[in-house]
């Protein structure tokens, strides 16, 4: 691209753009531009919106969450376009006693299958071990710059540190070691093995400390959308549409061609031209699109991992464990649920517990056939709430190798990642910008972030 061309686009904002995704970032983006009268086209290689959220209706008019669901009281912007879009909230319900599985690796099948009772979600391992944990894990992410993780003090050496050898040289108690990579998974959906000590401290900095991300009232989980996230990206494509934008769903996007005043993006279907281009998808998949002329560095990086987490729904009659005193809340030290939670609609019924597979477990468990994750599935269900009748209902949805996700919650970023891509995460390439929860420095991994990540390009785009 000219110099000219560069400075031209610098000069006024485009009369046309193309977004690329049709997630929350790339239709939050796709809006707000397309009401400063910007001619706006979204590319889309999935059959339908939404990104990383997705609704299942589990009976009639009644939806619940397989992708991204909760938020707290710190996701501003996440409310202000709920209420712009008439959507509500509903609590997540946490109420009744919760339930723990933690035997130790190699336990046997009886000590394996025990589960505690217990009130509230501190775990029965030794609170000085974890509090000790804690310690350790605020210690470094408060000396995290949430702006600017690559130039963190000892920024290099905790980039090229896995979080798998950072707690086998800092973790000495069994109970420590034990719930450590629970933790990990439930936060980030990782494999302590597959990221950097900086990512891992980074992300939690920026969702606003491990704490907050871990707490249901008052936290990070307190809240989800009332009928599921996914009719976000729903109600904003309706916006657009009646904005006068156009949608394109089935055409994954090959190619994005700057030419001079415009940019030719390629699918399978045919090309598309405007101004200006927003890449709105996560980074694995980003990378694998071509620009021409060629990225002045990779959107993901040799060791950038998909996040791990395979989330499944269980569907009865009545949440049953709820007459029993339980919250569904629960802890599993063995897979392949490593967590449950209530997922019931907020009308009481049916009943859904939702299970978390994260981590290296998501991987071993999403090449099971699908008879036997079910059969695994119900059996540790059953056996951490045994009043469970057989499910009405059973929905696996694996993000892991999802083709147009690459995993859930969000890209991993792993050893020495965030010194390749951190300097260029933001930076526009000529008339194309970057957007997705990926690219936010604020609530990264998280909707709030994809909604962040939208308004800056969008500020970007008009000079604002």
């Amino acid at each position: 691209m000219s110099a000219a061309a560069g400075a031209d686009t610098a000069r006024r904002a485009p009369r046309s753009v193309i977004v690329v995704g049709a997630g929350l970032a790339g239709l939050t983006a796709a809006v707000e531009l397309a009401r400063q009268g910007v001619r706006v086209t979204v590319l889309e290689a999935r059959d339908r919106v939404g990104g990383r959220t997705r609704g299942i209706e589990v009976a009639p008019g009644r939806w619940i969450d397989a992708g991204a669901a909760y938020l707290g009281d710190r996701h501003t912007e996440l409310h202000a376009l709920l209420a712009a879009c008439d959507l509500k909230t509903a609590p997540t319900a946490m109420q009744g006693a919760s339930r723990f599985a933690l035997a130790p690796a190699g336990a046997d099948d009886h000590a394996a299958g025990d589960a505690d009772t217990r009130d509230g979600r501190f775990p029965p391992l030794s609170a000085v071990a974890l509090g000790d944990l804690f310690e350790q894990l605020e210690e470094l992410t408060a000396a995290v710059r949430p702006d600017a993780p690559w130039l963190s003090p000892d920024a290099e050496r905790l980039d090229a540190l896995t979080v798998a050898d950072w707690a086998e040289q800092q973790l000495s108690h069994p109970d420590a070691t034990l719930f450590f990579p629970l933790f990990l998974g439930e936060m980030m959906a990782a494999d302590p093995a597959r990221i950097s000590v900086l990512h891992m401290a980074f992300y939690l900095r920026s969702g606003g400390g491990l704490r907050y991300l871990n707490a249901f009232e008052g936290g990070a989980q307190q809240d989800r959308v009332a009928g599921g996230a996914h009719r976000l990206c729903e109600r904003l494509t309706r916006q657009l549409l009646d904005l006068g934008g156009v949608l394109h769903t089935d055409e994954p996007v090959l190619s994005v061609q700057q030419t001079g005043p415009e940019a030719v993006v390629r699918t399978p279907e045919g090309s598309y031209r405007a101004e200006a281009v927003v890449v709105a998808v996560p980074p694995l998949l980003a990378d694998a699109i071509e620009f021409r002329p060629a990225l002045p560095a990779p959107r993901a990086a040799s060791r950038t991992e998909r996040g791990c987490a395979v989330k499944l729904n269980l569907v009865f009659p009545e949440p049953v464990w709820r007459a029993h005193g339980l919250s569904g809340w629960s802890v599993n030290a063995a897979g392949p649920l490593l967590s449950t939670v209530d997922d019931t609609p907020p009308e009481g019924s049916p009943g859904v517990l939702t299970g978390f597979v994260t981590g290296a477990e998501a991987h071993r468990f999403a090449a099971l056939p699908p008879e036997e994750q079910r059969a695994a599935a119900v059996a540790q269900a059953s056996r951490l709430f045994p009043m469970l009748p057989e499910p009405i209902g059973f929905h696996v949805t694996d993000w892991v190798n999802e083709p147009w996700s690459r995993g859930c919650y969000a890209a991993l970023f792993g050893p020495g990642d965030w010194s390749v891509l951190g300097p260029t995460l933001t930076a526009p390439h000529g008339r194309v910008h970057f957007a997705g929860t990926e690219t936010s420095t604020e609530f990264f991994g998280l909707l709030e972030g994809a909604i962040r990540s939208a308004r800056r390009v969008v500020a970007d785009l008009l000079g604002e």
